[in-house]
């Protein structure tokens, strides 16, 4: 019974670590595109969007740091 215990921990710790890394990346390719774009709107849209995902970077983060 602990095994399998175990082996779901392992796995959500897995889950947590890959989505950690997507949006990590994608922070870092909207604060790329908001560099390359010429229109405002199209600019603020890039900003936000990264915003949004280093936010969900530093949740993830956070919940995996209490849970230690």
């Amino acid at each position: 019974m602990n095994t399998s215990n175990k082996q779901i921990e392992s796995n959500n710790l897995k889950v947590i670590s890959d989505q950690l890394n997507y949006e990590c990346l994608l922070n870092k390719k909207f604060n790329l595109y908001a560099q390359y774009c010429t229109d405002t709107k199209l600019k603020d849209l890039c900003n936000q969007a990264a915003s949004t995902h280093k936010q969900n970077f530093n949740d993830l983060k956070s919940y995996l740091e209490s849970h230690q």
